[in-house]
Order: structure tokens, then sequence, then C-alpha cells
């Protein structure tokens, strides 16, 4: 099952892995709107029922003093990196209790322990849902249900070229895609009787 914003981008996807032989199901969902959230995912869990493993990979930054920051902006920035986290959640822990369990994992970053200038809301935003992971993982344990944090340090995509987003980091340097996907597949595989609670992936330059 997929979930994005942009429809075109499933599609593309969706075709590419029919072709290898997957049965795709697909929804084109904003996890910026909350309104849009519970039904776009009852549609997608309806048709492709319960999954086995979720990934909540949607995310924005901003760049800016902290108290500089429109209240807008901030709860645009809250809802998709902490917010959107507990809706889905919210939406499919039920279906997997009913499946026997599952597995969740949530894509962090170095921000949620540590303090950068100029990025405090990514680094609220981030600390936030590194509590709100340890919190699920203790409340679901008992149904089987595991969660994962794949806490990575910069990444070289889409993101550094958002509007909201002014950096000169060195883009060369940071971890590429392939590498973060790698990390999240091998959480994905982990066997039912175990969990890798935080897997950090970080450049080998360090923090950028």
């Amino acid at each position: 099952m997929l979930l994005a914003r942009a429809s075109s981008d499933l599609e593309d996807l969706a075709t590419e892995l029919r072709a290898s032989g997957h049965r795709v199901i697909s929804e084109a969902l904003d996890l910026a709107d909350p309104e849009s959230i519970a039904p776009g995912l009852d549609r997608l869990c309806d048709q492709g029922g319960s999954p086995d493993v979720v990934v909540n990979n949607a995310g924005m930054a901003y760049t800016g003093p902290l108290l500089d920051m429109a209240l807008d902006q901030w709860q645009t920035l809250i809802q998709l990196n902490l917010t959107a986290v507990f809706q889905v959640c919210r939406s499919v822990v039920p279906r997997m209790r009913a499946n026997g369990g599952g597995l969740i994992i949530n894509v962090s970053s170095h921000a949620a322990h540590n303090a950068f200038p100029d990025w405090g809301a990514y680094c609220v935003s981030k600390a936030a849902l590194a509590s709100f992971s340890r919190c699920l993982a203790t409340e679901e344990r008992t149904h089987a249900i595991r969660v994962s944090t794949l806490t990575l340090g910069a990444v070289n995509t889409p993101l550094w070229d958002s509007e909201t987003v002014d950096s000169s980091f060195d883009r060369r340097a940071m971890l590429d895609r392939e590498r973060a996907a790698d990390a999240l597949l091998y959480l994905a595989q982990q066997p039912a009787t175990q969990v890798v609670e935080d897997l950090t992936l970080m450049p080998a330059a360090g923090a950028l």
C-alpha cells in the first residue's frame, strides 16, 4: 500500500511495482490536511487490508529564528511532522491489533536530540516525535505492535529545495536516499520476536 501527496509520483511507483508482479493499492493524501487523513486511510486499508509495516516518512522543515516563525507555518510544520503521525497511527493501529500485531517505523532526525540555530521548530517537532514513538511502543507492546525510529542525519532529498528551507549545506556530503531506504528495509525485516528501537544513520562528515 502506498500513500503520498502527489498522485503522479504514486502512479509512477505503482506502475513500476506492478510490472514486478506486486499488487499495489495507492491513495493520494495530503497529510498537512488533518481532516483528510482518517477517511483516506480507511479507503486505503479497506482495499489493502491491515498493514504489517507502516512507515511514517512525511515531513517538512523551516529555517529562521524560532520566534520569527509565523503561527500558521508553525502549525503546518507540527501537523506534518508530528500530528499526522499520531493520526496515521490512530487509524491503523486498531487494524494491526485485530490482525495480531505489526511494526510502525517513524522516520526522525538527529535534530530530535540537538538544538540547531534557525532550526528550532524542526528540532521541537522531531523531539516530540521521538517521545511519541517511545510512548506508543510502551502502550502497544501487549498488542504485539513494535515501534522503531529511524534517526537520520542530513539526507539529500528535495526538502532542501523547498521554499521554507534556506541552507548552504554541502549536499554531496549528505546521505543518499538509497542508503536511508536500505535502513528502512533493515528495520522492516526484523523478526517479530525483536525490535530495533532506534537506528541512527549519519553522514561520515557528521552533522552538516
